[in-house]
């Protein structure tokens, strides 16, 4: 997609922190981190996000690099959280599928805007 930000950076026109690559994904790191390991995994393939039909068996794929990624950075054995925003309400900024890991600290709960504890 040419507008894609993602799909920029996959392809090299805008650099990035490569952090794992094979022939479906390409992980790097997030430039804004919300923890000290904020890493994205995208498929080389642009989807907008999971409900754009991308096929199971990618999705399967995807999440097998995951636990790749987290080792890569050094959350694999301490721990890590992964995280995919789907839709208007998930604060996703860019509309290409990702998945998020964030580690490397000690997590507490997230809290959420308009919680149904209210």
């Amino acid at each position: 997609m040419e507008d894609c930000l993602f799909c920029k950076l996959v392809s090299g026109e805008i650099p990035s922190n490569k952090v794992y690559e094979d022939d479906l994904f390409y992980a790097f790191d997030d430039i804004e981190p919300e923890a000290p390991v904020h890493t994205l995994i995208v498929p080389k393939q642009h989807f907008d996000n999971l409900q754009d039909g991308a096929p199971e068996d990618l999705l399967g794929k995807l999440m097998a690099v995951v636990p790749k990624v987290a080792a890569l950075k050094g959350v694999g054995e301490s721990g890590y959280r992964t995280i995919i925003n789907t839709g208007p309400d998930s604060a996703a900024t860019v509309g290409h599928l990702h998945v998020h890991i964030l580690g490397g600290t000690k997590m507490g709960r997230f809290t959420f805007e308009g919680s149904a504890r209210e």
